[in-house]
């Protein structure tokens, strides 16, 4: 069953949820993943938003651009956490999609990442799952582990062609 729900409002946003998706697929959370338009679609979206609770969907994390609604509708509809992923875009530099999923208002909190910051959205996801879950909390301590050996092994090369001089 799954605990995240990623939903996006064009399969142009695929390629940065897809790094949400494969995250939480690493790390061992069940999720699902729609493209439902706000906009085109709203009673198929405010259907969606209202029953995630019901379906057993603990967070979400939508990723929008441009007018960036998605994230803000979603919170305003779930009553659990929901993580924004501003996307870029071309106008503006995915500036417009920041600042619309973070100034929400009074009483609509959406957690805002990174502009196209699939990775960060799913772990923070993991992190939010992890308090009440001590198997999941010890898989982003690997998680976070392994990044601390891929620097390691980058710094490593640096020193085996005489670039590391500080020692």
């Amino acid at each position: 069953m799954p605990t995240v729900g990623i939903v996006m409002g064009s399969d142009s946003d695929m390629p940065v949820m897809k790094k949400a998706a494969e995250t939480l697929e690493s790390l061992g959370i069940d999720f699902e993943m729609r493209i439902i338009s706000a906009h085109r679609e709203p009673e198929l979206f405010f259907s969606y938003a209202r029953k995630a609770e019901e379906r057993g969907i603990k967070i979400l994390i939508a990723g929008a651009g441009m007018a960036a609604h998605l994230p803000g509708m979603c919170a305003a509809l779930f009553p659990l956490p929901v993580i924004g992923i501003p996307m870029h875009t071309t106008s503006l530099g995915g500036r417009d999609s920041l600042y619309s999923i973070v100034q929400m208002p009074s009483g609509i909190p959406v957690a805002t990442v990174a502009i196209n910051g699939g990775t960060n959205a799913a772990l923070l996801a993991a992190r939010m799952l992890a308090i009440s879950d001590a198997a999941l909390r010890e898989r982003l301590k690997e998680y976070s582990s392994k990044l601390e050996a891929q620097v390691k092994e980058k710094d490593d090369r640096l020193a085996q062609v005489g670039y590391r001089d500080y020692e």
